[in-house]
């Protein structure tokens, strides 16, 4: 006879979480940024294992049924694992070629320390709103970004956050973006209403955010000065072929992704176009990367690209600086980020096919009372899935189809429910280390999570935002008398 699974208490349900904040606390005490190096994937291994033997041993779940769920939530991160691959093949030719040294020079030539700050965020911005991605923007003109506040003198942690900032802004106001679209489909709203929605929270975040860099940017300034900034110029312009056609390659891949060509073959284009203006263009670059006696240059070129391609290359100049912005790690300097996102996958799926995640958002929605406090659960529970789950989309979808019947019977439209999830699942999945936004953004720009997330204000601010709308009754939908009769007999039935 079959033993029959059972359903998990909520103190159960929290063992596994108390286990791994515990552990990542400790984890983070002992090691600090290193952690991404290993250790935080071993305290994700044992926190799985810990589900585990609560699954097996208290539920009766058979082993087979959580290993079914592991799958199913590791193949759910696969297109993230292989844009996150392309990501460092991109950056590895888009240096080789002298794309992201071009980009420095210009910006270096344009940007000065005072509006550094807010030009970073707003630039990105920019671009994540014509993209709908913010991994493409940061993978692309975020790194050109991070490399001109080096040199300007700023911190690499507030430069990480003011891009981070304004990519995240633009990518929930952009109706190219996967979220974008993801977040009304859950909550029964259409896009343009849901955008429409979420001007009222995100524009005074994204102005808050700006005065903060703007009062960061004219008070406290950087470190560089003029010098130091003429000497990383000339450097950059002595090593590379710093010229306009340079800039075709990212202008390509911009108008792919705004063609909605997906991100996949729109960055494998981007990464191979790289490799071949480094041929054309930088020819003493691909020499040295090469460093081969053979005189062929056709040798020459297919060795340097492919290095770029799949592992770490660097160009020695005489200024340090300057040598920490021209070095990168190809796709072999993407494979922390994915074992750590491959455990965290892990994870999140015992968590979710044991019962465990149902029964703690379940407590949740237990405390809801006023349209303030269902909010504001909204948000904790959306934060709550970016923790447990690694993985934004879940953030999105669970939530989603929890509370949207919730919101219907409180009287309160769609685009309510999808502007929370947008304030807190979207925004608050980057500055997470093991989430597989955070993580990825730690690896692409080479800041550590909690390095740059005291500085994404954006992220930080929204979601608090949002709840204070929320308590406030501030820039709620309701449904009409007419339309709340309907839904009393729609559950009626």
């Amino acid at each position: 006879m079959a033993v029959q699974r059972k359903e998990p208490t909520l103190s159960e349900a929290l063992f596994p979480i108390l286990f791994l904040i515990i552990l990542l606390v400790v984890n983070i005490w002992i090691f600090g940024t290193e952690g991404l190096s290993g250790s935080n994937q071993v305290v994700l291994v044992l926190s799985s294992a810990v589900a585990a033997m609560v699954a097996t041993f208290r539920l009766k779940i058979k082993w087979e049924h959580l290993q079914d769920g592991i799958v199913k939530s590791i193949s759910s991160a696969m297109s993230s694992i292989l844009i996150l691959l392309l990501i460092g093949a991109l950056a590895g030719t888009w240096l080789l070629s002298g794309i992201v040294p071009a980009m420095i020079y210009y910006g270096l030539q344009i940007l000065n320390p005072t509006i550094f700050l807010i030009a970073a965020c707003i630039v990105s911005a920019i671009v994540s709103i014509s993209t709908g991605s913010s991994w493409t923007t940061v993978a692309t003109v975020g790194v050109a970004l991070l490399g001109i506040g080096k040199a300007l003198g700023f911190g690499e942690g507030i430069i990480a956050g003011a891009i981070i900032s304004g990519a995240y802004f633009g990518d929930k106001m952009s109706p190219l973006s996967d979220t974008t679209n993801l977040a009304p489909a859950m909550a029964g709203t259409d896009l343009f209403t849901h955008i429409r929605h979420m001007t009222k929270t995100t524009f005074p975040s994204i102005l808050i955010t700006l005065v903060i860099f703007g009062v960061i940017g004219f008070t406290a300034g950087a470190e560089g000065s003029v010098d130091q900034v003429k000497e990383i110029s000339a450097i950059i312009v002595d090593t590379f072929n710093i010229n306009g056609w340079l800039f075709i390659v990212p202008l390509v891949v911009l108008g792919m992704i705004i063609k909605k060509v997906p991100a996949v073959p729109a960055l494998l284009s981007g990464a191979v176009l790289g490799g071949v203006f480094a041929i054309i263009f930088q020819p003493e670059i691909i020499l040295t990367i090469s460093n081969t006696e053979a005189v062929d240059y056709a040798f020459h070129s297919f060795k340097a690209v492919m290095m770029a391609l799949y592992g770490e290359i660097s160009i020695v100049t005489s200024n340090e600086v300057v040598n920490e912005l021209l070095v990168t790690g190809g796709m072999s300097g993407m494979l922390n980020t994915i074992w750590l996102i491959l455990c965290a996958m892990a994870f999140g799926g015992i968590m979710e096919e044991s019962g465990m995640l149902r029964v703690l958002a379940e407590a949740v929605i237990a405390k809801v009372h006023s349209i303030g406090s269902l909010i504001a659960s909204t948000a904790a529970t959306c934060m709550f899935f970016n923790v447990t789950t690694s993985d934004q989309y879940l953030a999105i979808l669970v939530p989603g189809r929890m509370y949207a019947d919730i919101y219907r019977k409180k009287g309160l439209k769609g685009e309510n429910l999808s502007r929370t999830l947008e304030d807190s699942a979207t925004v608050t999945s980057v500055l997470i280390p093991w989430n597989t936004c955070g993580a990825t953004q730690a690896s692409v720009l080479g800041v550590a999570t909690l390095t740059y997330a005291p500085y994404c204000f954006f992220n930080i601010i929204s979601p608090f935002m949002t709840i204070l709308y929320g308590y406030l009754k501030l820039g709620i939908n309701y449904y009409s008398e007419e339309e709340m009769l309907e839904i009393k007999k729609e559950f009626a039935v």
